[in-house]
């Protein structure tokens, strides 16, 4: 099975594990808060940061974004998503800083527009979020990049994989192996899943967790920062190793 590179690392077979620590916009838009957050990911020894981007105008629609919503940052949905977004000033900052404590960082791009921003960056990596699986133009729009691209498969069948795999191709490709329940609990985790992906396509495949869970090739991990150190913690209920999308309703 071939490896891909990211950064100055390799992630596949008989590689160590490549742990991604998701900052995403957990944030809440403060760049202090961001690089507070990174500092945490170096610390417990993570190989890579990742965020998110989009712009917001075209990733909601106007009738979304004028919802009724109250937060901190205002009384609509759109008061929200457009207070969670960090801009030029503050992607410069982040990249000034992890330059600065040799963290890798790269971001899950939710529209066209937003990987054409992030290019000045010059990412070691894309990483398409579930919700993007099924969008061919985004997913073709990336790959024109030339960058390795990490594909995340929660709430997705094995036909709209195949699908994607297919409009991706499979050079530097990483399956990520995810369920989508927030948090999941670990009789859904079905991390026997992996191997199977492994067999069918033929790529690195990684576990993206929304828990504390053991990792695989690469291993994405949400939550406390405060859990990121204890990722190699093993999960004793392991699955069956037939994929299957999950539906559970959101804690």
């Amino acid at each position: 099975m071939a490896t891909v590179r990211i950064a100055n690392r390799l992630v596949g077979d008989d590689q160590p594990c490549f742990i991604v620590a998701e900052i995403g916009i957990n944030h809440n838009g403060d760049i202090d808060i961001a690089k507070r957050l990174i500092s945490v990911a170096v610390a417990a020894g993570c190989d890579a940061v990742k965020f998110q981007k989009r712009t917001v105008h075209v990733v909601y629609s106007p009738e979304e974004l004028a919802k009724p919503r109250e937060t901190p940052f205002g009384a609509t949905n759109g008061d929200l998503k457009y207070a969670l977004e960090f801009e030029q000033e503050e992607y410069e900052e982040i990249e000034h800083f992890c330059r600065s404590v040799k963290m890798p960082w790269f971001v899950s791009p939710w529209d066209e527009e937003s990987v054409d921003f992030m290019e000045q960056f010059r990412p070691p990596v894309y990483k398409v979020a579930s919700a993007c699986l099924t969008d061919d133009h985004l997913l073709r729009h990336i790959r024109a990049t030339g960058r390795p691209i990490i594909l995340s498969t929660g709430m997705s069948t094995y036909a709209e994989i195949d699908h994607a795999v297919g409009v991706l191709g499979m050079e530097d490709l990483i399956l990520m192996h995810a369920t989508s329940t927030y948090p999941a609990n670990y009789d859904e985790l079905n991390l026997r899943a992996i191997p199977t992906m492994r067999e069918r396509y033929g790529v690195p495949v990684g576990y993206s967790g929304h828990e504390t869970g053991i990792p695989s090739s690469v291993c994405r991990l949400h939550w406390a920062p405060a859990a990121w150190s204890a990722t190699l913690r093993s999960i004793a209920r392991c699955g069956d190793r037939i994929r299957r999308p999950r539906w559970s309703p959101m804690a």
